[in-house]
């Protein structure tokens, strides 16, 4: 394999630290949301006490952890696929799986989940929308621009697997940099 392109290896390396600063950023709020969970339940049964922002608290967390590390598990291998097949597979023909399923899957509904998302979101924080529950959070519009967000994320993700796969491609990627493909 020849030398590495600077500019393309370095907008990989950046495209999947936005990724990889995501998912694990996100990643703590998992475990606080066992202990709200766990002190909503103790709570309740423990002190006949209901708290509705402490229960939404958590399927707002839940809600960040699964859409803000959407990328990073893309970005870590770790969507579903069929791997019997992909490792059987060579690193070209894994090249073009990733080209081919980028370009015709996993931009294509970032875009569609994008655009769809912003009149949504927007008409939520037009009206400062909140819980419909009395004592609940406040922003749920918070809450629904994390669907936009994910699609941002999502896409630039796929773009730097396209990259690095197309690398792969053109034999100018080091294996090393070349294990998702």
């Amino acid at each position: 394999m020849t030398h590495t392109p600077a500019l393309p290896n370095s907008l990989v390396r950046w495209l999947d630290a936005i990724a990889e600063v995501t998912g694990t950023t996100t990643a703590w709020l998992t475990g606080i949301m066992v202990i709200i969970a766990c002190v909503v339940v103790g709570l309740r049964h423990l002190f006949d006490i209901g708290s509705i922002a402490l229960q939404e608290s958590v399927t707002y967390m839940h809600a960040a952890v699964f859409m803000l590390g959407t990328a990073y598990t893309l970005k870590n291998d770790g969507h579903v696929r069929v791997d019997i097949l992909h490792k059987k597979m060579s690193l070209q023909t894994r090249a073009w799986v990733e080209v081919l399923g980028s370009l015709l899957f996993t931009l294509p509904l970032m875009i569609f989940i994008g655009w769809g998302s912003v009149e949504f979101v927007q008409e939520s924080w037009r009206v400062n929308e909140g819980s419909t529950d009395s004592g609940g959070i406040g922003g749920v519009y918070l809450l629904k621009s994390l669907v936009p967000i994910m699609a941002v994320s999502v896409s630039l993700q796929a773009l730097a697997e396209l990259l690095r796969s197309l690398l792969v491609l053109m034999n100018i990627a080091p294996v090393a940099e070349s294990t998702s493909c």
